[in-house]
């Protein structure tokens, strides 16, 4: 075990460095989410998206009441 270990020794730490960048980029996506903030690149303001309409903040439809008019 102790000889697997010294000969993936190169593949193990790139794989602990990646994982950790993965782990940093999540943590901080879902910190910004829970504050309201944008984790787009477009720095928030959506309207010169082109995608605006089919991100999350633009595809909502008003809730139906239960009221008949």
């Amino acid at each position: 075990m102790g000889e697997w270990l010294l000969n993936n020794l190169g593949t193990i730490a790139v794989l602990a460095v990646l994982a950790g960048i993965v782990a940093a980029v999540v943590v901080f996506m879902v910190r910004s989410k829970k504050q309201g903030k944008s984790t787009c690149s477009c720095g928030g303001s959506c309207g010169c998206c082109p995608m605006a309409g089919k991100c999350g903040g633009g595809s909502k439809k008003p809730a139906a009441s239960g009221k008949q008019s």
